[in-house]
């Protein structure tokens, strides 16, 4: 075969894409002038390498898809149909007709399913038409307009289950976060919509007839809390009304469920979490309904049981930030205290599972402030000393998920709460602690002070380098995350010891000092500053007492 043989040679068209106006014929098609004059002289020479081999078989396309390919390269949009406001409204027109139609033919014939069956199918076609709007959330002002929010939310008591759930699916795309944020204007029109027709109840309605055991079902259960993810996320002050209108009663519920562990309750614990994050309503309303107790029967069974994977691992930290939350309410901490928390909380410490992360954070919580008063001591009852200073002394490395700095963090809370909050025998117990074995325990103190004044010059060192203007509270804060917390609870517990505890303690605190260069007058300053900068926990009279008891301390030391 010479060149020209080559040059003038086409292969057989694929069957795959035939060219209805071509005959079939293979001659007609090797001398074709379009396909030669397509390989041009240009190649003829890298062609002449290839004499005797066999070339790949090129696919065929019409002139037709040729002009689409072209036309999308130069706009880069395929040809489809625009979602304009003409094409909304039919879109929502043939929707709200199916939905009269099946709720005729239902009411005409409540018992004859044959006779409705094809206007249901129909309308579950024009709500998968309806999908396509989730992509123009532009157009949402003119959906709330045309009253299809709300024609969409009375299909959740449907009868079938099947359109109920093709809804919560439909919602769920339209309330997608990234969706929301491309228009604001339509996803504050949406949201409204959502919240005037209290669509969380509705969903929940929706809920309590859902089978999980049913795939579809589980699906729109999932898809329901993503709905309510998706509302809070964007507009946070819902949360109150999500939680008033019963969604934390059925998380509650569906926590204490005797299913196995699935996708649904972990959702159910980031929403749990979500919703007491922010919201003090909420964390009030959770202990009336008894969700202290739900929460520590759930956590129970990680005291000596590890989480089975990833997800129920993340499951278990969200009730544990749950916990946390709620302990913030004060009537909650008799609710931990009564309902044996803190017994629950010494013993995941002492089993050495993963768990003892999250109770080490809860039990910070149930301590701290003036409201941890009864907690402080019952914990000191429970012989919870023994459980807490080994972990002060030496951080554990096994099943840790805390940072080492947040353990630490979270142990020294712990023993400044309990010497604020101890009185009588407990507090003398406590104490005698820190004179244990040759006073290892203020020594370890002084450890960690010195680890926690390094930290704090590196980040003083930073911001000094940092050339962006900072008010004096935005330093203040950058002070405290790079160390500045942490090292002022542990000199909290040095003024608290050295002035409560025998002469020993202090005679040894300011060898330590000198030895390795520090001084009183550091934790002094320290301590001061702490006193000027108390937050915002408790009353304003305990602030003031707090502060006066810091003051004094300061002198005495």
């Amino acid at each position: 075969m010479d060149v020209g043989e080559l040059l003038s040679f086409k292969p057989t068209p694929t069957p795959k894409r035939p060219n209805e106006d071509e005959s079939e014929d293979s001659e007609d098609e090797t001398v074709r002038p379009p396909k030669t004059r397509r390989l041009g002289s240009s190649k003829t020479h890298r062609l002449a390498h290839l004499k005797g081999q066999p070339l790949p078989k090129e696919p065929m396309i019409t002139d037709k898809e040729r002009e689409d390919i072209l036309r999308f390269v130069e706009t880069e949009a395929t040809e489809g149909e625009v979602l304009d406001d003409t094409t909304v409204k039919k879109l929502v027109l043939n929707f709200e007709k199916k939905a009269l139609k099946n709720r005729e033919m239902r009411i005409k014939f409540p018992d004859q399913p044959e006779k409705f069956m094809e206007s249901e199918v129909d309308l579950h076609e024009a709500l998968q038409d309806l999908s396509a709007v989730a992509t123009v959330p532009d157009q949402y002002p003119l959906l709330v307009e045309l009253k299809c929010i709300s024609s969409l939310l009375e299909l959740l008591s449907h009868d079938n289950t099947d359109i109920s759930t093709k809804v919560v699916h439909l919602l769920q795309e339209f309330t997608d976060v990234d969706i929301l944020h491309e228009s604001e204007e339509g996803a504050e029109e949406l949201i409204n919509a959502l919240a005037e027709a209290e669509a969380p109840a509705l969903l929940l309605h929706n809920l309590t007839r859902l089978d999980e055991q049913v795939p579809d079902e589980r699906d729109a259960v999932h898809n329901t809390l993503g709905i309510i993810e998706n509302i809070t996320e964007f507009r946070p002050e819902l949360c109150h009304e999500v939680a008033k209108q019963g969604f934390l009663q059925w998380i509650l519920k569906r926590l204490k469920l005797k299913v196995p562990f699935d996708g649904n309750k972990l959702y159910a614990t980031e929403i749990l979490s979500i919703l007491l994050q922010n919201t003090p309503e909420n964390r009030k309303l959770l202990g009336e309904l008894d969700g202290i107790d739900v929460l520590l029967q759930q956590l129970a069974f990680y005291k000596r049981h590890d989480p089975s994977g990833a997800e129920e691992q993340e499951a278990m930290e969200n009730m544990f930030d749950a916990l946390c939350c709620a302990l913030m309410e004060p009537a909650n901490r008799d609710r931990f205290l009564r309902g044996e928390g803190l017994q629950l909380m010494n013993l995941m410490l002492r089993e050495k599972k993963m768990s003892r992360n999250g109770s080490l954070k809860v039990l910070d919580h149930a301590l701290a402030g003036p409201d941890g008063k009864d907690n402080c001591n019952k914990f000191v009852d429970i012989l919870g000393l023994r459980t807490v200073f080994p972990l002060f002394m030496k951080t554990p490395k096994r099943k840790r998920l805390l940072t080492v700095d947040q353990h630490e963090e979270h142990v020294v809370s712990i023993i400044s709460s309990m010497l604020r909050n101890c009185q009588g025998s407990q507090r003398q117990r406590l104490l005698a602690k820190f004179t244990e074995n040759d006073l290892e325990k203020v020594d370890r103190l002084l450890e960690l002070h010195f680890k926690y004044m390094d930290k704090v010059d590196r980040t003083e060192k930073e911001m000094e380098q940092d050339t962006e203007e900072t008010d004096d509270d935005a330093q203040y804060l950058k002070r405290l995350s790079g160390g500045l917390f942490t090292l002022q609870l542990i000199d909290r517990i040095i003024l608290e010891v050295c002035t409560a505890g025998p002469p020993t303690i202090k005679q040894r605190v300011q060898r330590v000092l000198s030895l390795r260069g520090g001084s009183l007058k550091i934790i002094r300053h320290v301590m001061r500053e702490y006193a000027g900068n108390l937050g915002d926990a408790g009353s304003e009279e305990w602030r003031q007492q707090e502060q006066q008891h810091i003051l004094q301390l300061v002198d005495k030391f």
